[in-house]
């Protein structure tokens, strides 16, 4: 089942290792990573099997970027960037060296709150041009709008769809699935929990139902 645990809080790998047994990867945020250092950005990415995602929210020059992400290569399958900078001198370079390493691009098409609509929807047209330039691996699409997933699942059937939004900001587990993501990345709704485990086995098993009956 196609679950990401957001690690969006100060866990510790341990606790991350036990939520991972109900998930099929992790995508680790810049708000535990700052404080805690490149150390721990680290050691997380170990104590979770699958995908292997590092957000740092990246949008700048090519070198910029590069150099953010380079002490994490050898710890992350793949590295999250807004497509609003646009593809030369930017993404493309960056694209470049991550195919080099073996590493995945993931590209930001919108996001899962309200002021999403005022840019990024707005200039979707200008955003999906600058992914089919750049042919990323993945997208982030918002499980907020599950037309928004559609409507990306449609026009880059080659690319894998990940969609934040499960829980804290609204979407039910299971509504960008059956809207053609790929994957559900829950934060809030698992690290928030007193029992993060429990919750991450219980929305597995929601995004399970829900997947069966929309098939």
């Amino acid at each position: 089942m196609p679950l990401i645990v957001a690690v969006d809080r100060p866990l510790d790998p341990g606790q991350v290792s036990r939520i991972c047994e109900y998930a099929d990867g992790v995508k680790v945020g810049l708000p535990p990573a700052v404080p805690r250092g490149a150390e721990w950005a680290r050691s997380i990415p170990r104590s979770c099997n699958g995908l292997r995602i590092l957000d740092f929210k990246l949008a700048d020059i090519g070198p910029v970027m590069l150099s953010i992400v380079e002490p994490f290569k050898d710890y992350y399958d793949g590295f999250i960037a807004h497509s609003f900078i646009g593809s030369n001198g930017a993404l493309i370079e960056l694209k470049e060296v991550l195919d080099e390493w073996g590493a995945k691009l993931i590209l930001v098409a919108s996001m899962s709150h309200e002021g999403s609509r005022e840019v990024y929807d707005r200039a979707r047209m200008h955003v999906y041009e600058v992914i089919e330039r750049v042919h990323p691996w993945g997208l982030v699409a918002p499980a907020t709008r599950p037309g928004i997933v559609a409507e990306l699942r449609a026009r880059f059937p080659w690319a894998r769809i990940l969609s934040p939004g499960i829980g804290a900001q609204g979407a039910r587990p299971g509504d960008a699935l059956c809207s053609g993501a790929d994957y559900e990345i829950v934060g809030r709704a698992i690290t928030g929990s007193p029992n993060p485990v429990d919750a991450a086995r219980r929305i597995r098993g929601e995004m399970e139902n829900a997947r069966s009956e929309c098939s």
